[in-house]
């Protein structure tokens, strides 16, 4: 859930757009509390336009899928309670901004991911289409190109074209 709060505030569509809460059935009056609290936190934030965020929506499930957010979503516990095979823990808030460096950095190639399946790009374009950095573009594909899920199709001019895989 804290993740995914993350990835809607890196996207800029916000955390608050998404809550989640427990109640029990006999809870009647905490369920009207919390249905009143998120309507007025909805009404603060306005209507959502889908269409005006579909390439970080997209981005944002893309990187939730990803093997490398899944794997540490999975270790969470073994690696701040149990220890690695050191016998090492990880402090549980070392491991949150861990965790939060890799999702920024699986959001990034999740949005240069979704801009080339509408049609092959140059780094500026793709910077362009993502609203990232040409520097963080341009890291992100050297990523993307080890793991061959990117890479170089033609050169128009001296700038190189890229396609996803």
């Amino acid at each position: 859930m804290e993740l995914t709060q993350y990835l809607l505030d890196l996207s800029g569509i916000g955390r608050n757009r998404l809550q989640v809460r427990w109640v029990s059935a006999a809870e009647g009056q905490l369920f009207a509390e919390y249905v009143t609290e998120v309507s007025d936190i909805t009404q603060k934030l306005g209507p959502f336009d889908p269409d005006k965020f579909e390439l970080p929506l997209a981005a944002v499930e893309r990187t939730l899928n990803s093997a490398r957010i899944r794997w540490l979503l999975g270790l969470t516990k073994q690696i701040t309670e149990q220890g690695n095979v050191y016998n090492e823990k990880l402090k549980k808030e070392d491991f949150k901004k861990m965790l939060h460096r890799a999702a920024e950095e699986e959001y990034q190639k999740a949005l240069i991911m979704q801009v080339l399946e509408e049609r092959p790009l140059s780094v500026k374009e793709m910077a362009e289409k993502t609203g990232l950095a040409v520097y963080t573009v341009s890291l992100r594909l050297n990523e993307l190109e080890r793991c061959n899920q990117a890479g170089l199709k033609q050169y128009s001019g001296n700038a190189p074209i890229f396609m996803g895989m």
